[in-house]
């Protein structure tokens, strides 16, 4: 679980400027105050990276890039949905990562990765499907309506769909692992559990 929630933490620091852009613009509705915020963030996020002496993940910059890139076509047109577009093009490379068999793996308790790794590899594909879909939705509502209805659709989506494909996965994976575990003969199945701490 906290390896899934560094994930989340990780996703929320990525799409930091383009909350913050929303946040201001929603309150402001001031487009310079809010992209040159937006890109601010973003500068400072890899600054600090820099500062500390730590390596730069290639999705943080990506996401200044787009933050960048973004603005800058949002200033040129006028038009803040260029910003909007940003969580598409970061859900579109995380669902692409998430095609990988086995990303999911690090995540499960040991005796879940010896037990149900082909389930775990239809969940992977499950979240994948998910990420692409989250960019689609995204890009519809980018396009098809103004900020005031992005900010509340795509958080309230983002949560719920998240929320029921995470509930999902973990309920199969737990009903599959348990069926399988008290189907193995009583030797095998005791030390299984002994190897993996169960017992």
């Amino acid at each position: 679980m906290r390896d899934f929630l560094n994930g989340v933490k990780f996703l929320l620091l990525d799409l930091g400027s383009t909350i913050l852009f929303v946040g201001v613009f929603l309150l402001t509705h001031n487009t310079y105050l809010a992209i040159g915020l937006g890109i601010a963030m973003g500068l400072t996020q890899i600054g600090l990276q820099l500062a500390r002496g730590r390596p730069i993940a290639t999705m943080e910059w990506l996401s200044l890039f787009l933050v960048v890139a973004a603005g800058m076509a949002t200033l040129l047109t006028d038009d803040p949905r260029f910003v909007l577009f940003k969580p598409s093009v970061i859900y579109l490379i995380v669902g692409i990562v998430m095609l990988k068999p086995g990303w999911l793996n690090r995540y499960l308790p040991a005796i879940a990765q010896q037990v149900v790794p082909d389930i775990a590899a239809i969940v992977g594909l499950l979240w994948a499907g998910l990420m692409f879909v989250s960019a689609l939705v995204n890009a519809v509502v980018a396009t098809s309506f103004d900020i005031a209805t992005w900010a509340l659709v795509m958080p309230v989506f983002g949560i719920v769909s998240k929320a029921i494909v995470f509930l999902l996965g973990f309920a199969l994976l737990r009903f599959v692992a348990r069926r399988r575990v008290l189907a193995m003969p009583p030797p095998e199945r005791e030390a299984l559990l002994a190897s993996t701490g169960r017992r």
